[in-house]
């Protein structure tokens, strides 16, 4: 398994990744909530799971691009990043797939 100790590598390119990192109260439980969320997004293929690390595979519908999003508990922070592998750009596509995990966790607190 990697080491995290400072976090997740930032973004090489920002047109095809986003990198989300912010604190939180009860960060175990929202580590929880968030991995549960990502499992159940369409033709996602869980990689790796520990209890404070979580990597996934996204593939895109039609051409099956692949895409690693990653999910680090870091003390009382969350980092989440999303990359494409392939391509200088990814049309949004990351952005989007961050902007919904955090949406359905803003869900699951009200």
């Amino acid at each position: 398994m990697p080491s995290f100790q400072s976090g997740l590598s930032s973004c090489i390119n920002p047109l095809n990744c986003v990198f989300y990192q912010k604190e939180f109260e009860d960060v175990d439980n929202t580590f929880n909530k968030l991995i549960k969320i990502a499992k159940n997004i369409p033709r996602t293929e869980v990689i790796e799971q520990t209890n404070n690390y979580w990597k996934g595979v996204c593939r895109s519908l039609i051409f099956r691009f692949p895409d690693d999003l990653q999910i680090l508990k870091i003390d009382s922070k969350i980092q989440i990043k999303s990359a494409s592998r392939f391509g200088g750009s990814d049309l949004g596509v990351n952005g989007n797939r961050v902007g919904y995990l955090l949406t359905e966790l803003e869900k699951s607190n009200n």
